[in-house]
């Protein structure tokens, strides 16, 4: 026997999943042996696991008359006798631990035999029936823990009936309490949940959660020092896990903010039952009974050096929403009293609660599954308002989701509110009604439940709750720009998320022909091997499986030089994805389809970056962008872009002709597959309507002068055509070639843009000219500003190749990702 009564002592609950398995058993045995060695402790257990559940169906069939519950009944002995088998190893206590279980199971199988015979199913028999699954496995655990001594909670937790109910008689209950464990053994073992009416001695039960509230009546009637409360979780998640891959124990959270958790779907606790620790301001501590070591997470009053406004984010799936509305709710006292009286009488639970300022409509969410039932019951509540015309039927919106977003914090954080629902609205989530206390510890919403997902998880992202902020990329081509762009995001993820705390996670990559998907993420070690075992796919399939997957923080990323791709990115960025694009299609295209993209992206919150599409990886797009918005005015653009003609012009010589110097630039990757996209001039124009665009001027492909090199017929019949006819132009180019080289010049094919004019052609620049010594693949851009007249800004580099151009992709995705 150990030391007095109420203090440092412990109580100890364990849930269903803590002693529904070998396994956990064990554990909970280890858990409760080392606790004790410290201080003594009362152990407080439920039912086997599913076992509460199995008792309620049995009975259900022996009322009607259904031999299966003797089968049910046998799988419940079964179980029970196979635990104790299984972990009772000394025979002599199993032998004593058998007679004592046989002999409850007895009395249980003759109760539902009864049931059985008169087809009746009293309050009376179904919580003296339910009473078993506890008083069998406290049994069982009392007998595995070396020295525990069992007591019948029944003996000192009493109940009286109020209202139709058993309501525990607090008073009564805490004297037994003290009185019972005045002696306090190092192990008390005590079935949770049941109880006995203080007047009648029948058996009777503490309802939902009630072996919660049988440990936390215990700890608080002995003043322990702390309730431990062992289930199946480390304890509170910032979110629910199995929707947020990212989500990570709270380490500890107040009173109100575990309520208002578990009012809105953690499941961790049941609330109304740890109210008695929480009068007494005894801790709660809430630890994984197969994870021992895990820290959990502790409640208490006051969270010293608290400083974040929110801590976690909760949700009720299958919400309705009903709107009572009409004129006559207007400045009328007692409409809302009648809605929920209406409501409670049906016992129908509302569990948010939104109203208009205007009185004229009030919204209640209550379950999807109470819905008709509620509708019905308000509609015969107001049938002579409905019927005047002074109120309307009620209305109900099903398949919603209601999230919570919870922190004591956030009353002391101004603007959590508006950057909640700014980035809602960013993600394309719109909120159907919300609500908000006075005190600021809750702000409850509803959606659309196809969008529950995707809200917790960029609310859980945007609000530091993560770990790792996420970008969730689909990768489109995966060619030399293509592979390159993943192959450097594999690279590079290690050192994001470590430094950056930022997770690049590419859910998607599809090719001209396939295409894989996976919202967790794909590998990048073996992506071409799962790419190659897929199945055929096509823009439309591509389409449906971005948008499908309405994921948060999406950005579709474009390098490709498809048409039918680029014409995808309208309805993307209406969908709320963000584009990045290597493509130089849509940016190109006619000016109101450009405009109509800048505006969407502009209008959703999302991005539409193609800084890549001039200059590759320079940062031409950027700095024009740049320049514009801090009040400059683009008077002038002079540019090299083409980094093939740059190469083709600086290769050619006495002994490397104008076809010998195409064909180079092709085999070392600068030049398109099809060369005659390069030498067209095309390339360069669609670039020059994109920095003209960029600079605020409106101009069509059609508006630029071309002033090209390689005569029309060139650009017909087929690419083996071209080949052949390319060597006669030879000649020609190496006699004006000796000339410029003679006059001290150089070849430069040129785009200009002057106030808004523009045109492409064939140059021939001096030493004296910045583009003279553009080397290799090189592009320069030459900026004429406001600013920026007498000497031009010039921004130089590499602008070709795979390498430079992934990298200037890569570029717009971190700036998505840094804002």
């Amino acid at each position: 026997m150990a030391s007095n009564t109420t203090n440092n002592m412990k109580v100890l609950k364990f849930g269903g999943t803590s002693v529904g398995s070998v396994k956990s058993i064990l554990s909970l045995k280890h858990i409760v042996e080392d606790e004790a060695r410290q201080q003594p402790v009362v152990v407080v257990v439920s039912a086997l696991g599913g076992i509460t559940d199995k008792l309620l169906t049995t009975s259900q069939l022996a009322l009607k008359g259904d031999e299966g519950w003797k089968d049910e009944f046998q799988g419940m002995v079964d179980r029970h006798h196979k635990m104790i088998d299984t972990i009772i190893t000394n025979p002599h206590q199993r032998e004593s631990l058998f007679n004592k279980v046989d002999a409850l199971l007895e009395q249980l199988r003759s109760i539902y035999f009864g049931v059985f015979l008169i087809h009746d199913l009293s309050e009376k028999t179904q919580d003296a029936i339910v009473s078993y699954g506890e008083r069998l496995s406290s049994q069982i655990v009392a007998t595995l823990i070396k020295g525990a001594k069992w007591m019948d909670s029944r003996d000192f937790i009493k109940t009286t009936r109020k209202n139709h109910k058993h309501v525990l008689d607090s008073e009564l209950t805490s004297k037994l309490v003290c009185k019972a464990f005045g002696d306090l053994p190092r192990v008390t073992l005590v079935p949770g949940f049941i109880s006995r009416d203080r007047d009648t001695e029948e058996t009777t039960n503490l309802g939902r959660g009630g072996s919660d509230y049988t440990a936390a009546i215990i700890a608080a009637a002995l003043d322990a020092d702390v309730l431990e409360i062992w289930t199946d979780v480390d304890g509170f998640m910032t979110a629910d896990p199995r929707v947020i891959k990212t989500a990570y124990t709270i380490n500890e959270l107040s009173y109100i903010e575990a309520m208002e958790l578990c009012n809105f779907g953690a499941k961790v606790i049941y609330p109304p039952t740890i109210y008695p620790v929480c009068v007494k301001n005894i801790p709660i501590k809430v630890k994984n009974t197969f994870n021992p070591k895990s820290p959990g997470t502790i409640i208490k009053n006051k969270i010293d050096n608290d400083r974040k406004p929110i801590k976690g984010i909760s949700s009720i799936n299958g919400s309705a929403l009903i709107t009572v509305t009409g004129l006559s709710m207007v400045g009328v006292i007692g409409v809302n009293r009648r809605i929920f009286t209406a409501l409670a009488d049906n016992g129908i639970s509302v569990f948010m609660v939104s109203q208009a300022s205007s009185e004229n409509s009030t919204s209640i969410g209550v379950r999807e599954a109470d819905c008709d039932e509620a509708v019905r019951v308000l509609n015969e509540e107001f049938a002579k308002e409905i019927e005047t015309g002074a109120m309307f039927p009620m209305f109900a919106e099903k398949g919603l989701a209601t999230i919570a977003v919870v922190g004591e914090n956030m009353k002391h954080t101004p603007g959590i509110a508006g950057k909640l629902f700014g980035t809602l609205g960013r993600s394309g989530i719109s909120v159907i009604a919300c609500a908000q206390g006075a005190s600021e510890t809750n702000i409850s919403f509803v959606v659309d439940s196809n969008y529950l997902r995707k809200a917790l998880n960029v609310l859980h992202d945007s609000f530091f709750l993560s770990e790792y902020k996420v970008l969730n990329l689909f990768v489109c081509g995966v060619g030399t720009v293509g592979g390159k762009l993943l192959e450097q995001i594999k690279m590079q993820y290690e050192e994001l998320k470590q430094n950056s705390k930022l997770k690049l996670n590419v859910v998607g990559i599809a090719s001209s022909q396939r295409a894989i998907f996976n919202r967790d993420g794909l590998d990048l070690e073996n992506y071409k091997e799962a790419l190659a075992a897929s199945p055929q796919s096509d823009v439309q399939k591509l389409k449906d499986e971005v948008l499908g997957m309405n994921i948060f923080n999406s950005v579709f990323v474009d390098c490709t030089a498809s048409r039918d791709v680029a014409e995808l990115y309208q309805t993307l960025l209406e969908h709320n994805v963000s584009v990045i694009a290597a493509n130089k299609i849509a940016a190109s295209s006619d000016y109101d389809s450009y405009i109509k993209l800048k505006r969407t992206a502009l209008e959703r919150g999302v991005k539409f970056r193609f800084e890549t599409n001039v200059g590759a990886g320079l940062p031409i797009i950027g700095t024009i962008n740049d320049l514009r918005n801090s009040g400059d005015t683009i008077l002038k653009i002079e540019a090299v872009l083409s980094g093939t003609l740059n190469f083709i012009f600086n290769e050619i010589s006495a002994d490397l002709p104008f076809s010998a110097a195409v064909r180079k630039a092709k085999e070392h990757g600068y030049s398109e597959p099809d060369p005659r996209i390069d030498l067209s001039g095309m390339d360069v124009v669609r670039k020059l309507v994109i920095l003209t665009r960029e600079a605020g001027y409106k101009v069509e492909q059609d508006d630029v002068e071309k002033h090209l090199f390689v005569p029309e017929e060139f650009f017909n019949g087929t690419l083996s055509d071209f080949w052949q006819m390319l060597p006669s132009l030879d000649d020609d180019f190496e006699q004006r070639r000796k000339r410029l080289e003679a006059e001290g010049k150089r070849w430069r094919f040129v785009a200009t843009m002057e106030h808004g004019k523009t045109s492409v052609g064939l140059k021939e620049v001096d030493s004296s000219h910045p583009f003279y010594r553009l080397e290799g693949s090189n592009n320069i851009v030459l900026l004429t500003t406001e600013r920026y007249k007498e000497y031009p800004m010039q921004i130089q580099g590499y602008g070709a190749g795979a390498s430079v151009t992934a990298a200037g992709v890569f570029a717009n995705i971190m700036s998505i990702a840094n804002i």
